[in-house]
């Protein structure tokens, strides 16, 4: 993904010399090109990211790569008039600006197009050896389709005295020899350690060797966290997350977060502020002028301490009347207006008071409730975990993976929140924020 956001980035660059050379060329002498040439170019990778065009997770096909990449190209021009004039960084002409945009657009698309071709030929990919066969390695297994190894291609799996194989025979590979001997005749760029007992005949001069070799060194957890964009528990071991780097909560980063989510939540709160008065006259009008608009409810968030939620209520009255049950899709309990709501995501949004009180960030774990995390806590490992961050209205694992209603979704989404909390960072929840609004856009995950 380095080389294509360089040249992403490159194309942004590329197409306001071009265009300036075509329109404005006396720029070009004065430097005033240079300048915006970076200025665009920073901004276009940085917004292109926040899209998620590098993200490991990217799915989409050309067309939608596309779609990002032009995105970020209109985004990162607008944002560069604006410093541009007011920092008097690189100011060309507006025209130049908007056909220096249009061309971004359209070169880093064909940057886009040629590059992942590119990506997909054997050169570009890195070539990847597991060191064990047993039940951490078999993990890796799960990543069968192509989409899942982008960048990489497994060559096989070295089995170990002593330890029980479970990769299928085809996959192994024969090292009888020293394994430096066959890193080199594979032409591996990486080993991946999965040996299901560490403790024993742990193989540090070998590793060693293929380290100085120039091979890169990584263990089975980083691998999967870095390939698949979340923390795997079934081959997590505690030493990881005492040892691993990541779960940052230094007094920059609380102020930090504090910072953006004051901000954030109070330009959202004006910008929204009709859809809010339509949204509470739409539910008092269906309620026949009854019942309450807002919903409020104990969640767990912060170092495990309970608060109040506050959402628009999408649900009856006695939606809950027999006890707490989780949310599913076609819940009969919702309202025609809590349906549209939920849909649009809207329901959520009387959470940004939660935001400004300091209860939720804006980016974070989802808040569940007292009696699902008691239950959950007790049943997954690590589930306490993620309430060493502030829970947000939207997530990492909100948009990962779709709305979850039993013990084996909580899971899956516990990994991608033990992600968010060792990865977590300003330019992170900006990422994050991005992407919400697509998922909002194209209505997914609604439940």
């Amino acid at each position: 993904m380095v080389l294509l956001a360089a040249c992403v980035g490159a194309s942004f660059a590329g197409s306001t010399y071009l265009i300036a050379a075509l329109v404005q060329p006396e720029a070009i002498w004065g430097g005033r090109t240079a300048s915006f040439a970076v200025l665009f170019a920073v901004l276009g990778v940085t917004t292109v990211w926040a899209l998620g065009l590098f993200s490991v997770r990217q799915r989409a096909g050309f067309t939608g790569k596309s779609l990002r990449t032009m995105a970020g190209a209109l985004i990162a021009g607008l944002l560069g008039y604006l410093l541009s004039r007011i920092t008097s960084i690189g100011e060309i002409a507006g025209q130049t600006i908007t056909l220096v945009t249009l061309a971004g657009a359209l070169l880093g698309s064909l940057v886009v197009l040629v590059i992942g071709k590119l990506i997909d030929e054997e050169v570009f990919r890195r070539r990847v050896l597991v060191y064990g066969a047993g039940m951490r390695a078999l993990s890796l297994m799960s990543l069968r389709r192509r989409t899942d190894q982008t960048g990489f291609r497994l060559l096989g799996f070295v089995p170990l005295q002593d330890e029980d194989v479970e990769v299928p025979p085809e996959r192994l590979v024969n090292a009888s020899g020293a394994l430096l001997e066959t890193v080199r005749s594979l032409e591996i760029d990486e080993i991946v350690v999965a040996m299901d007992d560490r403790r024993r005949n742990f193989p540090i001069a070998e590793l060693l060797q293929c380290r100085l070799g120039g091979v890169e060194i990584t263990d089975i957890v980083s691998f999967l966290e870095r390939e698949t964009g979340k923390v795997h528990l079934d081959v997590l071991n505690p030493s990881w997350l005492i040892f691993g780097e990541g779960f940052r909560r230094d007094t920059f980063r609380r102020v930090e977060e504090r910072l953006f989510d004051v901000l954030t939540s109070s330009l959202l709160l004006v910008v929204t502020s009709p859809v809010l008065l339509l949204t509470a006259l739409a539910i008092w009008l269906e309620s026949g002028f009854r019942g309450p608009i807002l919903y409020r409810q104990v969640r767990v968030g912060y170092a495990n301490r309970n608060f109040q939620v506050i959402k628009f209520r999408s649900m009856r009255v006695d939606a809950e009347k027999n006890g707490a049950v989780w949310a599913t899709a076609g819940d009969t309990r919702v309202t025609r207006v809590g349906s549209l709501i939920r849909k649009l995501r809207i329901d959520e949004l009387p959470q940004i008071v939660n935001v400004l009180k300091g209860d939720m960030s804006f980016v974070g774990p989802r808040p569940e409730r007292p009696e699902f995390v008691a239950q959950l806590a007790e049943s997954i490992p690590y589930y306490s975990e993620r309430h060493w961050v502030k829970p947000g209205i939207t997530g990492w694992a909100q948009l990962c993976y779709p709305y979850g209603a039993s013990e084996r979704d909580a899971v899956e989404k516990l990994q991608y929140d033990l992600y968010y909390v060792k990865n977590h960072s300003l330019l992170f929840d900006i990422m994050v924020l991005v992407q919400t609004v697509e998922v909002v856009l194209l209505g997914k995950g609604a439940r």
